[in-house]
Parts: structure tokens; sequence; C-alpha cells
């Protein structure tokens, strides 16, 4: 099924008035260049990410906006293959950390340089990232291939989009992390559990929170966040599986069902635990900030989509 874009029509209001509101907040800096605005998209795997973000930067970048736009993904900062290919055998009973796409499995040092480069509007190099290399395990690709922005006699880049599927996730604090693992086992133990996170040991779960709180680095640099919620997370199965379908129809290449099954269980557990936070509000503050409420109301978007992709709720947060 293609996926039709019913979102951008919600998200470009939103952004162009978070984009009012970034240029009227720096309007009496010294330095009279508005800095770059830094756009958050989250989304489970397939819900349409890469449809609204080639929308969303084809319209800042064509008149009456003229706006210069790079998008880049958490997927393109993936750890190298020999650095992930190390963390698994540091973590070896530790399925969460067996291949790419939990939190600690990026490299945030890169990350971190990376938004620092651009937020200074200096020359920077895009990181990218080879899903198809080592057979599917992935590998970075080399720096020299990487597109470079802000180079001399070029526009210097006004909008950043950073999208991937946990951008945004917030850690648990380590009471509420083993009381939401607990209800798992529960669950589990019940019979009536169709969840990942039962079946995985609270110190498995506890390294991912952890490393997580790494990652509040970049969260916390974000001017605005779009979120493309699900009505039920189980969504993400179907899609995914739709997904390799059409890789296996186009390029005669693909995961098998059950593969894909295998790849989604391994991020699932971080769905359960920490979608809810993001529902909540990213920029709330919490018991150790103290934030206003013009600081932090209306810079999320949440859209809630049904099995097909449609937006059935639309939540400023």
């Amino acid at each position: 099924m293609p996926i039709i874009d019913d979102k951008s029509q919600h998200c470009i209001p939103f952004l162009l008035e978070r984009l009012r509101a970034h240029a009227d907040r720096h309007k009496n800096n010294t330095n009279a260049d508005t800095p770059p605005f830094f756009l958050g998209l989250n989304g489970v795997q397939g819900a349409g990410k890469t449809v609204l973000v080639s929308t969303l930067q084809d319209t800042l970048r064509a008149e009456p906006y003229s706006l210069s736009v790079v998008t880049w993904s958490l997927d393109d900062i993936y750890l190298t293959h020999a650095d992930q290919v190390a963390l698994a055998q540091a973590h070896p009973t530790n399925p969460l950390l067996q291949h790419r796409g939990q939190p600690s499995t990026h490299d945030l040092a890169l990350g971190e340089k990376v938004f620092a480069s651009l937020a200074a509007e200096l020359p920077t190099a895009i990181p990218q990232y080879d899903k198809s290399a080592f057979a599917g395990q992935g590998d970075r690709v080399p720096e020299s291939q990487w597109e470079v922005v802000n180079a001399e006699g070029q526009q210097k880049i006004k909008v950043v989009i950073f999208e991937g599927w946990c951008v945004g996730f917030r850690p648990r604090d380590d009471n509420t992390l083993r009381t939401l693992w607990e209800d798992a086992v529960r669950q589990k133990e019940s019979g009536d559990y169709q969840g990942r996170l039962g079946h995985v040991r609270f110190e498995d779960v506890k390294t991912v929170n952890e490393s997580l709180k790494r990652y509040n680095a970049l969260t916390d640099k974000l001017d605005a966040l779009i979120h493309i919620d699900a009505q039920n997370l189980r969504f993400v199965y179907e899609w995914r599986q739709e997904q390799e379908r059409g890789l296996r129809a186009t390029k005669g290449t693909g995961m098998t069902e059950d593969q894909v099954n295998h790849f989604v269980d391994g991020y699932y557990p971080s769905y359960e635990l920490f979608t809810d936070t993001l529902r909540g509000g990213v920029f709330k503050p919490t018991q150790n900030t103290s934030t206003s409420e013009s600081e932090w109301k209306d810079r999320q978007l949440r859209l809630v989509v049904d099995r097909n992709r449609r937006v059935q709720e639309v939540i400023k947060i």
C-alpha cells in the first residue's frame, strides 16, 4: 500500500509557527543572524517519516520561504561495524545490543559534534550509514563520501531536520523502569501479553536506559518535535513486513517474515518503555528542571495514525 501524505497539512503550519517564534526569540540578539532551527521528527518504523520529511524539506526550500534545509537521521550515526561487533561481544547475553538499533548503538560524540557545527554555521560533513554493508549488518560510509554543507559559497543551513525511530526518547528513572518491566513480566506469565519487554532481563533493559541518558544532549538541542504515533504500537510489525515485501518485489532480496519479526522484536521493548514519555511531552519540565511554560508549551506536535497510516488525531503539546 503506497503511503499517502496526509500529515504535512498539519505539520507545515506547526513548523512555520515554530520558525516564527524562533526568529522572534532571537531578534534581540547582538548577532543579527538568527541561528539554525533544529526540528526533531520521531515515528515508529514504517509510519511514513520519509514521505513527510521530503514534503517538509521541499516546502521550506521553495518560495516564499527559500530556506536552506538539511535532513539527516539518527541512523546515520550508528556505530561503525567494528564498534558494533565489539559492543555485542562486550554484552554477549544482552539480546538488545547484538545488532544496531537500540540506544547504545549510536556514536553520540559524533552526533554532538555535528549538531554543534551546524549550530555555529560552520562547514559540516553530514554522516552517512550504509545499512546494506556486511550482508545487512551495516557500516558507516567513509567520511570522504559525506555531504558537506555550509561550505564556502553555499547558502547557510537554517533548518536542520533530525529524524529517527527513537529521536526524543527520554530515559526512565530507576523505580519507574523496574515497575514497567515487572508489569510486563506479570502480563507475560498470565499468558495475555503481546509485547517484548517481559521477555528480556531487567539488567538488559537497564543498560539501554542508562545509555539513553546521554541522548538528552541531542534532544535538549531541539527547538521543536513532531511525533508520528500509532493507535496501536503493534502496527510496526505490519508496516515493516509491508516494506520488506516491497523490497523483495523490487530488488529481489529482503528479509523473510520471520526475520522481520525478529528484527522488530529487538526494538519493541523501547517502544513499550519510552513512548509514553513522548506522548507526555519531551520538553515538559521534570523534577530536575525548572522550565517556564512559555519555554516548552506548543513546541511538540503529535499525530496519531491508524493501521493505514491515516491521521486520526492531532495534539499540540
